[in-house]
């Protein structure tokens, strides 16, 4: 319901509505009303939905905002960089490793002044992965040079976006604003909140954006931005880009105060509750805080003087303002979602400790806690907790033990895990019935399988008990190809779907090692891992067999974020097999879109309505860009089409293991985010194969083969047979969408003819 009209203008706010909402969507909120130019993303959980819902707001016509999807983090820092540096409003959210990846850009363009606006939805760095929300990405962020806000709430989020834009283009500030609030916690957790009805009073508050910075947007008035310096000139740009950090604080307050009177919310630089007399206090930062509210009401009932001090702003830190709340407290505890290792306390405990160096009265005892990390919940028992701890030092006169972790458990040795399964190797895996051996006068390969069913002895690589969806292709396309490798297997798995359903930790489906890294690095990795194999062997530090086959799973656009890692390990030559899953999409965060999406198809972040229909542009071909590393064998494959690719899997092991680096493509179903039935997988494949989107073929030793061609067989079908099993792509087959349809159909079908002439000429 919307707040009285006449309540309103006697106290002089804007008419505001209210809801029930997340972090998340309250985030996506403020910044279409403010209707930023420019949004440069990469889905990362639990960041992942602002991009999503402003994605459904654009689809829908609600906001202006060109959103960019970008190939990763870094890639995406690179965009808003670029963007405000041209003088547009730019937006971003990210999360966890994927502000590391980006970290390198932050302080350029803190260095070099250009505002903008960042959600940072906190969660746990890994490794090992965790995809839940603590602090250890926001620590990272507090040396970058940007004013980091934080919010508690749902509504705190929509309001500290609103604010953070004044404060990044103010003229004493000009830098870039991070507004931080807790994984899950706050980013999905809905809450009664409040925002305008109608935008035009978030922009008027905000204002016109800026012209008067040096921007790349005049021809006439060239500029040049990040030009290099000397130590001299460098200490000055860094004592002014201070200056401007410590201006922003003052800033802060301002825009705080106005912001109050338009909406009827107030952000003092620090949220105290009851600290007016308190003796024992918690110092937590966002959600924490709200948990400990009510914990302060039962001690206070018992007598106790207990109060919560957590702050609205942490860069720059409010020093000022917490000598001034700790006067009488006589203990304080600093609850922390992160460490600072080895530093006997984490960041902000240090800094509180330093801010109390300068009032020489002070006495108050400060406690370091780390705890919630990882997404560990925060209770009021736990909070208890807390105060307990503080009241003892309060009582003793010290802290018995000023630093310690809360919430640790030790390990139980009797309870240690025993394999379900006795471990396979070797033998195990072979079968004898494989036969590869090269053909001295094409060379090329010649490959003789069994029948299917002489195989179906051979066990699998990954066992029962894995967490996939129903219908999902992954573990089938994978089984399939890793029957016609023989022997041993070392594999590493990007993040992403057939990672995490199958390591829950302390369970693996895994039946012979595995190793995970992030997106942006598996292939670098695992030939780091090749390498280190073989020098180990060379100098005869193990003993093991000859034949291990090494293998780098990727897919849920892992060859977007990881292309460059795939890339360099292909042109150094490292005997691997980089096989990448191809589900059409970012599945393992929720079906974003990802470059090897199809044009027009639908995903969460390429929504379908009135004035957008789908994905904008043409899907990547990550084979043909492989290919041209000219690697020794690269090839596309489907579970539909089991011989062909029980045959390519038995080939590109040869070729890993004697020649150099491998690539493949497999072709996989995602029933739940295609909205297919999970009975279609195999036709849905077939149609795919035989609409001649995914052509069958090999690139060995630079030389094309098709290997399956529906014309020849009489079973080339139009891609609307492929559309029609598929709900994300329906929309293709409307009248009004015709246009898109045969925009699609003539990609498919250039790119068939330019395949079906690399196969004629093998010179092409």
């Amino acid at each position: 319901m919307a707040i009285l009209e006449d309540k309103l203008i006697e106290q002089g706010m804007a008419e505001q509505v209210t809801t029930f909402e997340s972090g998340n969507e309250m985030a996506a909120m403020a910044a279409a009303q403010i209707n930023y130019h420019i949004m440069g993303y990469f889905p990362i959980t639990p960041s992942t939905e602002v991009a999503q819902i402003l994605d459904q707001m654009k689809a829908r016509g609600e906001h202006d905002i060109k959103l960019i999807p970008a190939d990763g983090e870094h890639g995406s820092a690179g965009i808003c960089y670029g963007a405000a540096a041209t003088g547009a409003r730019v937006f971003n959210a990210t999360s966890a490793n994927g502000l590391l990846y980006m970290i390198e850009q932050l302080p350029v363009q803190a260095g070099t002044r250009f505002p903008m606006v960042m959600n940072l939805v906190t969660r746990a760095v890994s490794g090992p992965l965790d995809i839940r929300g603590d602090h250890s990405d926001l620590y990272y962020a507090l040396n970058t040079g940007w004013v980091i806000l934080t919010a508690r709430t749902p509504q705190a989020v929509y309001d500290m976006n609103i604010m953070a834009l004044k404060i990044a283009e103010h003229a004493k500030v000009r830098l870039p604003v991070i507004v931080a609030y807790d994984g899950f916690f706050t980013s999905h957790q809905k809450r009664r909140v409040q925002y305008f009805k109608d935008r035009r009073f978030v922009q008027q508050f905000v204002g016109e954006c800026p012209t008067d910075y040096h921007f790349i947007r005049d021809p006439k008035k060239p500029v040049t931005i990040g030009a290099h310096m000397n130590g001299e000139d460098l200490m000055n740009n860094h004592f002014q880009q201070s200056e401007a950090m410590y201006h922003a604080g003052e800033i802060f307050k301002e825009v705080a105060c106005e912001y109050a009177k338009l909406s009827g919310r107030e952000y003092p630089v620090l949220d105290l509750y009851k600290m007016e007399d308190a003796e024992v206090a918690l110092f937590l930062l966002n959600s924490a805080a709200e948990s400990a509210k009510d914990v302060v009401d039962q001690l206070r009932a018992q007598g106790v003087k207990a109060g919560v001090i957590s702050p609205n702003i942490i860069r720059p830190f409010p020093a000022k303002e917490i000598r001034e709340a700790l006067k009488n407290v006589k203990a304080l505890l600093v609850g922390e979602r992160a460490d600072s290792y080895g530093a006997h306390g984490a960041n902000l405990t240090h800094e509180v400790k330093s801010a109390l160096q300068d009032d020489k009265d002070n006495q108050t005892i400060v406690l370091c806690r780390i705890f919630g990390l990882g997404g560990k919940d925060f209770y009021a028992s736990d909070a208890h907790e807390f105060f307990k701890m503080a009241i003892d030092a309060m009582e003793k006169g010290y802290a018995e033990k000023p630093f310690d972790y809360y919430g640790h458990i030790p390990g139980d040795p009797e309870k240690i895990l025993k394999p379900a399964i006795t471990p396979q190797h070797g033998d195990v895996f072979k079968t004898g019935l494989i036969e590869v051996k090269m053909d001295e006068e094409t060379q090329k390969l010649k490959v003789k399988i069994p029948p299917l069913r002489a195989l179906t002895s051979k066990p699998k690589r990954i066992a029962s008990g894995h967490g996939a969806c129903p219908g999902c292709g992954i573990f089938g396309g994978l089984e399939l190809f890793f029957k016609g490798i023989e022997g041993d297997i070392v594999t590493l798995f990007q993040t992403g779907c057939a990672y995490v359903t199958t390591t829950a930790y302390p369970y693996s489906s895994h039946k012979q090692t595995m190793i995970h890294n992030l997106f942006q690095n598996g292939a670098a990795t695992l030939s780091g891992t090749v390498e280190a194999f073989m020098e180990l062997k060379r100098r005869g530090e193990i003993q093991v067999s000859d034949d291990a086959t090494f293998v780098m799973i990727t897919g849920d656009g892992g060859m977007d974020i990881g292309m460059g890692s795939a890339i360099g390990t292909a042109l150094r030559g490292h005997k691997l097999i980089m096989l990448e899953y191809d589900n059409e999409g970012y599945m393992n965060t929720g079906s974003q879109m990802s470059y090897s999406t199809p044009i027009g198809h639908m995903t969460s972040t390429s929504g379908v309505g009135k004035v957008q229909k789908g994905k904008t542009f043409h899907h990547k071909d990550t084979v043909q860009i492989m290919a041209a590393t000219n690697i020794p064998y690269v090839f596309t494959g489907s579970e539909a089409f089991p011989q062909d690719l029980v045959k390519k899997g038995a080939k590109a092991q040869w070729y890993a293991q004697n020649v150099g680096p491998v690539y493949g493509k497999l072709l996989i179903t995602c029933p739940l985010n295609w909205k297919s039935e999970d009975r279609y997988g195999t036709k849905i494949l077939e149609a795919a194969v035989n609409s001649c989107f995914f052509p069958l073929y090999e690139v060995e030793q630079g030389v094309t083969t098709i290997t399956y061609n529906p014309e020849e067989k009489n079973k080339r079908v139009s891609v609307t047979e492929w559309f029609k099993y598929m709900g994300k792509t329906k929309h293709l087959l409307k009248e009004e969408n015709k246009p898109i349809l045969e925009e699609f159909e003539a990609e498919v079908e250039k790119r068939w003819q330019r395949l079906k002439a690399m196969h004629e000429n093998p010179l092409l």
